[in-house]
């Protein structure tokens, strides 16, 4: 199987609509489309250490969620005489190795695969709302009912599910959860429109959010003075690579019927960041 033949595969199985190549990051960063592929490697990231670890594992493309030159669109003409950029290429052209942005199409499919991931890795598929369609906001994150808990006891539960040295969170960590909002990557900061989080809490009567990206001033501080006033609302921020990490851990098994017997495998990004505490 070549690298172009998998992409359009990919986004075939997807059932996206087929986004035109100059209004999607959905590219191939590097690497030559008629190469055969030897093996697979999805990842949130293909970072340094990520495109390392693939040399060893003796795959030559890898799939990566977000970008690999560092803006959201992958743009390069900036980078031209960049050493980061340089050193960082030309691991990947000595050791011919293909990398794949799937990012729209992934998010924008018959089912949004981060989200497909999200509830494979937490077991969460069962206690997931149907949206009412005629919603607003009926395809923004996700809703989830679940069995009555604490805040403090769901953060807890992210931090050793996720093996996270840190958890933010955002309320009064005994109030009581059941009724979950699940908003992953950028969803958290609106997708553009910086009160819709705030609106889907109130028109979904969310207790708790579950974040990645925060913008202090946004959807941080509308749960905060919630919380100040009485009102029982939470928000507990896992990152933007923590929550989507999970629908590239869970791509090679929706990717089988495609690849057949070449090897997929997942390598975890990790966090970005060393906590000093």
């Amino acid at each position: 199987m070549t690298v172009k033949e998998l992409i359009e595969s990919i986004i075939t199985k997807s059932g996206s609509v087929r986004f035109p190549y100059e209004k999607t990051c959905d590219h191939l960063m590097i690497g030559d489309e008629n190469m055969e592929i030897t093996g697979i490697v999805t990842t949130f990231m293909a970072t340094v250490d990520v495109i390392n670890e693939t040399i060893k594992r003796g795959a030559n493309m890898i799939i990566t969620h977000e970008p690999t030159w560092f803006t959201g669109i992958d743009k390069e003409d900036w980078l031209i005489d960049d050493p980061v950029y340089l050193e960082k290429k030309k691991i990947l052209e000595d050791n011919k190795i293909a990398v794949w942005r799937f990012h729209d199409h992934m998010h924008a499919g018959t089912e949004d695969g981060i989200y497909r991931g999200f509830d494979e890795e937490f077991g969460w598929d069962k206690y997931r709302e149907i949206p009412d369609e005629n919603s607003s906001y009926s395809h923004f994150g996700a809703t989830y009912v679940i069995p009555k808990t604490t805040l403090f006891e769901l953060a807890r539960f992210f931090k050793d599910k996720l093996d996270m040295d840190v958890i933010q969170l955002v309320g009064n960590p005994d109030m009581p959860v059941e009724r979950v909002g699940v908003l992953v990557g950028g969803g958290s900061l609106g997708l553009g429109v910086e009160n819709m989080p705030m609106i889907y809490m109130k028109e979904r009567n969310i207790d708790v959010c579950i974040c990645g990206d925060i913008t202090e001033w946004t959807l941080s501080a509308y749960v905060r003075d919630a919380s100040q006033l009485g009102i029982n609302k939470g928000m507990i921020v896992l990152g933007h690579e923590r929550s989507e990490e999970c629908g590239m851990k869970h791509l090679p098994s929706w990717l089988k019927s495609i690849t057949g017997d070449l090897p997929v495998s997942f390598i975890d990004a990790k966090e970005p960041f060393t906590y000093i505490v």
